[in-house]
């Protein structure tokens, strides 16, 4: 077997920086939204872009549907967009009042979930000729969000809340899972009621809610990446996905572009992939599990961020990686 999986880098010349990476959630499709504007839509079996849709305006997240051939991008005039991935139509839903940043689907309501810069967190029915949408506003912008059957889970600072779909009023739950360090990303686990969460630090925390026995189960540890000099680095932890082929395993992607795959239960580090010349900006898992999607990229979150190279797209085959190899 071999330790980090074969690997296959995307020929795309992408403009500018990655904002997000999916798959299909039936297919090895890859949806791509970057900073110059156009929204990609990769075959990996084919080897082969199917769609590349530019716009005026940059894109800074995407998501598929439940189906393969719809897809949706936030953009930086503050509107969301839907794409018909097999005709190339593009429609408009709807609009923040700013830039709009995150964007997810529930595949359990039918509801695509928005956040943007006017701090307001939006629920759209696409089912309908003409989105509706219900407010929700909000004290700071939210750094990331994850949509998960009725759950979301957005970062506002150093705060993760959950909110239920199902009464969007309030939050279910609302904490600090980094003891009060400002939150970079987060993730719901697929398989559980539960998140991650990564810090701008180089900390991971987990937080799942135990029904069984009324008691939820939290930790957090460091992440510390290797380097050249020999010391721990604690740099920002971009991106967290979790694995849908082994249970309890997750992958991380962080600012000093390392990205790690780690077992939940012992928070051991199972394999660390060579390091990649830009940052981490997204990670994807197929619907498999047996593939695992990287975007090397710079990100702008410092404004005086060295660019290394171009942004890229690599491709790990990850069902042939050797789990019982650590890297400590």
């Amino acid at each position: 077997m071999n330790t980090n999986g074969s690997q296959s880098k995307l020929e795309i010349p992408i403009g500018n920086s990655i904002s997000k990476i999916q798959f299909a959630p039936h297919s090895n499709n890859l949806l791509i939204s970057s900073w110059d504007t156009c929204l990609r839509l990769y075959d990996f079996d084919a080897s082969v872009l199917r769609l590349e849709s530019p716009s005026e305006f940059a894109l800074l997240d995407c998501c598929f549907t439940d189906e393969d051939t719809v897809a949706f991008a936030a953009a930086s005039d503050g509107f969301i967009r839907r794409y018909d991935l097999h005709s190339g139509i593009v429609d408009q839903v709807g609009n923040h009042d700013d830039i709009a940043t995150c964007i997810g689907y529930s595949n359990e309501t039918c509801l695509l979930i928005t956040s943007g810069f006017d701090n307001k967190l939006l629920s759209w029915d696409v089912r309908t000729k003409k989105a509706s949408s219900l407010s929700r506003s909000l004290d700071e912008e939210i750094e990331s969000m994850s949509v998960s059957g009725f759950k979301v889970i957005v970062a506002i600072g150093a705060s993760a809340h959950v909110f239920d779909l199902r009464n969007f009023d309030k939050p279910t739950l609302s904490m600090e899972p980094c003891s009060g360090t400002q939150l970079r990303c987060v993730s719901s686990i697929p398989y559980a009621e539960g998140f991650a969460a990564g810090s701008v630090d180089g900390r991971v925390a987990l937080h799942v809610s135990n029904s069984s026995n009324l008691n939820d189960i939290g930790y957090a540890f460091r992440y510390h990446p290797k380097s050249k000099d020999g010391r721990h680095h604690l740099v920002s932890v971009n991106d967290i996905a979790f694995s849908p082929l082994v249970s309890g395993s997750f992958v991380t992607g962080n600012d000093e572009g390392y990205v790690s795959i780690w077992d939940a239960r012992s928070t051991k580090r199972l394999i660390e992939f060579p390091k990649y010349s830009n940052r981490i900006a997204s990670l994807s898992y197929n619907h498999s599990g047996q593939l695992l999607a990287v975007a090397s990229s710079h990100t702008f979150r410092e404004a005086k961020e060295k660019r290394v190279e171009p942004p890229q797209v690599f491709i790990h085959k990850v069902d042939d990686i050797d789990f019982g190899t650590s890297s400590g």
